[in-house]
Order: C-alpha cells, then sequence, then structure tokens
C-alpha cells in the first residue's frame, strides 16, 4: 500500500498528430510533485499515461498499489494540457471512477480542472488544486492522510463543494519565488527504457525534458494561464546546469527540451547558464521556446554555448495589425532579425503561427505567406486562435462559442467562433505551409519530419487553397474595433500562387 498514486490524463495514443511526431516525454510536473511528497516522508507511486493505456493499465495500478488519496496531476509544461483537450478529459474521469471504487480519495490539478472546476467536483472529485499546487497537494494530502479533510477549507489554492453542492474557492496560494528549493523531478518513478526506445525507433536519438523557469510575464491576450498567471520565476544557472549534467551523464539523454513557457528571458542569466554548462561539461543539444525580441545577436552566441540547437518562436503572423491586436508586443521586422541571428549560430530557427484571429484578411494572410517565403524558417507549427477560459480573446468570441469549446486532440484545428473562413480552408492553408517549408528544408538528425495524410505537391496545395479562398469565407466573420470593413482584400495576383517548388 502507498499513501499516494499519481498519475495525469495525457495518453500520447490518443492523439493523431502527437502519436505520428512520436516524440513522448515524462510528465515533468507530475514529477515534481511526486519528489515533494517524498521529501515529505510520504510513500508513492506513478501511473504514467503517457505510453501506458489508462483504460487497460491504471486499474492493475489500483490493485497492485492500493493507494489511500489518487492525484490526477497533469503535466502543466506539456503545452499539451493547456489546450484542454476533451479526450484528456475523458480519461481524467475514467481515472476518477476506477479510483473511487477502490475506495481512494480523488483529487486533480491541472489547467482544465482549473477552468471548469465546478465540473469537476460535480463528477466527484474531492478537491481541485488551483494553480501552481505543489504546496497546496502537500497540505492537502496531510490532511487527508490524518483523516482531516474537514479543515480544507483552511488550505489556500483549493476550490471545493460545500455542503449544500454550492462551489468554494479558498485564497490563491502565491506562486513560488525560489525554484531551487525544489528537489529535482522524481525520474526513477518512469520506465526510461519504454522512452528510450520510442526516440530511438522513431528518430535515432534520446531526448528528455527539463525546466528553467515557471511562468511568462507577457500578456498576449489569447494566452491562458491558469497555472502560474503573470508571475515569472527561474531557477538557477547553477542548478540548471547541474540537471543537464545528470540528465546527459545519469539517462544517456542525447537531447534535450526545454518546456518552459518561455526561455532566456534574461540575458545575463543565459551567460551564466553558459559558463555553468561549460563547467560542467553539461552541453547537451536542445531546442527550446522563446519570444523574436529575445533573440538578440548576444543571447543567441550565449545559447549556442549552452548546446542550442532548434529555437521556436511565437512569430503568430506576418502582419502587423494582427500582432498588435493579440497585444504580442512585437514587430514583424525582430521575426527577420531572430531568424537570421538564429542563422549565423547555426541554431535551427522555427515559427508558430496562428491563423483566423478576429480582423485577420485574406491581405493578412498573404502577409504571413510571404514572411514564411522571404525568410524560410526550419520548421514551423501552424494553428488557428483557440479560445481559452480566462484571456481577453475568450471574452471576445464567447457569445458565438456553441457546444464545442475544446479540440478532441491536437489535430483537431476546429474554428469555434466566426472567423473570417471555415474550418476546410484554415485546414487547406495549414497542409500548404506545411509542404511549402518541408520542401525547402531537408531534415537534420534531430530534427522532427512531420507526417501528414495529403499526397499533394505544394503548387497543388496552394492552389487548393486559392480555391478555397473563394467558396469558404464566412459572410458574418468576427471582427475587432478598428479593423474596418468586413470586405476581404483579395489581391489580383496573390504572393501565395508562386509559392510552388522552387
Amino acid at each position: 500500500m502507498v499513501d499516494v498514486l499519481l498519475t495525469h490524463s495525457y495518453h500520447l495514443y490518443y492523439d493523431r498528430k502527437q502519436t505520428r511526431k512520436m516524440q513522448p516525454y515524462p510528465p515533468l510536473g507530475t514529477l515534481y510533485a511526486a519528489a515533494l511528497l517524498r521529501s515529505a516522508g510520504l510513500s508513492v507511486a506513478l501511473f504514467d499515461t503517457m505510453l501506458n493505456d489508462p483504460e487497460v493499465g491504471f486499474e492493475s495500478a489500483l490493485a497492485e498499489h492500493r493507494p489511500r488519496v489518487v492525484v490526477v496531476y497533469e503535466d502543466n509544461f506539456n503545452f499539451l494540457t493547456k489546450m484542454c483537450l476533451t479526450r484528456m478529459r475523458e480519461v481524467a474521469y475514467h481515472i476518477l471512477e476506477l479510483s473511487q471504487r477502490a475506495g481512494a480519495e480523488v483529487l486533480v490539478n491541472g489547467s482544465d480542472a482549473s477552468d471548469r472546476a465546478l465540473d469537476y467536483l460535480r463528477r466527484g472529485f474531492r478537491c481541485v488544486l488551483l494553480g501552481e499546487a505543489e504546496g497546496t497537494l502537500l497540505e492537502v494530502v496531510g490532511h487527508l492522510l490524518k483523516e482531516g479533510s474537514h479543515a480544507l477549507r483552511q488550505i489556500p489554492g483549493l476550490a471545493l463543494l460545500d455542503e449544500t453542492g454550492e462551489l468554494i474557492s479558498t485564497p490563491r496560494r502565491p506562486p513560488m519565488r525560489d525554484l531551487d528549493l525544489l528537489s529535482f523531478p522524481a525520474r526513477d518513478l518512469i520506465d526510461a527504457d519504454q522512452y528510450r526506445s520510442a526516440w530511438k525507433t522513431a528518430h535515432g536519438y534520446f531526448s528528455l525534458n527539463i525546466v528553467a523557469s515557471r511562468g511568462c510575464p507577457y500578456r498576449c491576450n489569447w494566452c491562458a494561464k491558469p497555472i502560474y498567471g503573470d508571475s515569472f520565476a527561474v531557477r538557477s544557472a547553477s542548478s540548471v546546469a547541474e540537471e543537464m549534467r545528470r540528465l546527459k551523464y545519469d539517462f544517456g539523454a542525447e537531447h534535450l527540451w526545454f518546456a518552459d513557457d518561455i526561455f532566456g528571458l534574461r540575458a545575463k542569466w543565459v551567460r551564466e547558464l553558459a559558463g555553468e554548462v561549460e563547467k560542467l561539461d553539461a552541453a547537451v543539444p536542445f531546442k527550446m521556446q522563446s519570444r523574436v525580441d529575445l533573440m538578440t545577436a548576444d543571447n543567441v552566441r550565449a545559447l549556442r554555448r549552452t548546446g542550442c540547437a532548434e529555437v521556436w518562436m511565437g512569430a503568430e503572423s506576418g502582419s502587423q495589425k494582427i500582432l498588435d491586436a493579440m497585444d504580442k508586443g512585437t514587430r514583424v521586422d525582430q521575426i527577420a532579425k531572430a531568424r537570421e541571428n538564429l542563422r549565423q549560430e547555426g541554431i535551427r530557427a522555427c515559427y508558430f503561427l496562428q491563423f483566423g484571429y478576429p480582423g485577420e484578411t485574406w491581405h493578412d494572410i498573404q502577409k504571413t505567406v510571404e514572411l514564411v517565403r522571404d525568410t524560410r524558417p526550419d520548421d514551423i507549427g501552424v494553428s488557428v486562435s483557440y479560445p481559452l477560459p480566462g484571456t481577453k480573446f475568450f471574452e471576445r468570441v464567447q457569445a458565438q462559442l456553441g457546444e464545442k469549446t475544446n479540440w478532441s486532440d491536437s489535430e483537431d484545428l476546429a474554428m469555434m467562433f466566426q472567423g473570417a473562413y471555415t474550418n476546410e480552408f484554415y485546414r487547406a492553408l495549414h497542409d500548404a505551409l506545411h509542404a511549402q517549408v518541408d520542401s525547402w528544408n531537408s531534415r537534420g538528425a534531430q530534427g522532427a519530419t512531420q507526417k501528414y495524410a495529403v499526397d499533394l505537391s505544394p503548387q497543388e496545395l496552394w492552389e487548393r487553397v486559392l480555391r478555397l479562398e473563394t467558396t469558404c469565407r464566412n459572410p458574418r466573420p468576427t471582427l475587432l474595433h478598428g479593423f474596418g470593413s468586413p470586405q476581404l482584400v483579395q489581391l489580383q495576383t496573390p504572393p501565395v500562387t508562386t509559392c510552388g517548388d522552387d
């Protein structure tokens, strides 16, 4: 019997897109929680849902460990959990039902549970751990194991039901400031060989994840922050370098993914990290995500010293109008400059692109296509604007949302409000842009080759986009104040017609 069985709800094989990519990472947030509970003297087990089918394996884990408390503790460093995928919610509810049958108290933490606390509580979870939850988890489990659940209302950072079934939220717990006080994630609880085999088979190398910071201080109006809010805290460079060294030598990691919301925010810290990594011989090729305005020449040189091989930047759009509407705080010219700075240091430059934001016209879309054609990123990720609770963007389009308010998986790519075009157009644009970038770039040993169910050339895909542009327009697209007339602008000779193989 163990005190706590930890798990999470993201199963790779329930996500079509991620199954094709085959880049599974251990649930880092869950492993941080496990390390904290063990440091308090509690016995802990893990059911890792990432590669293990919860429909088959979780009931066996309950029988093996006979936990007193089960915690669905999402990996809040996995961007997929922030998307609040409905398939994950279904898995969380399945875990709840099995755990209740086994007589365990069941707690939950994660973006979706924080956004929909009442739904989760009425389903049967004992309480929802809100926001950054390690401290809250430790207190709640301590009370439950001592049969003192009546005192839960005194613990900050919780949502629970009162005797009448009404929602109660206790005061918010302040975010942690000194992340070095946390133990390294309890990676001994995962089956490292299972991850190694998946990576080696698909890509020929083994990658593990790590985080240097928590949160993001920027305020893009479409970005949901149910866990860390606008707070930002970073670990010491020496601690991060030491963890990199352990992953390199103790786990045999040949590649790392820094899962931070934003990496390299402070130039001084990046230089310190480079020095610590060199001192410990801890450099491992890694990828991370950041902002275009942080990819200055000096910052990029320091990143290269630390082992950085690939940077994913939130470029979002080639239209300054759209960037300003998003409250992005960046300029289009900074995207090209960042791409060039990374090119000079031999670091792969990759863009996150977002289409369908209110007010975006065909003219704005073409500006984004031109940006991609002119700067030739090494890879791209294409999405459509996705309204999530707690954002200004969500508030603006909430009245248009129907029954479908979340994607089922990361390949869903469905518009959930009235954009300028229908889903078919955006999916065609997604396929054409990906095929175009793939046609330019040969994949390196550590580049992720993306496979799509499209057997057409880039030129044919662009011709399809042009056809759909005239037939898939929404008659009443969502506009933002000051964005002008709803009439879509179509150029006489759209640049995308020249986007074939070259």
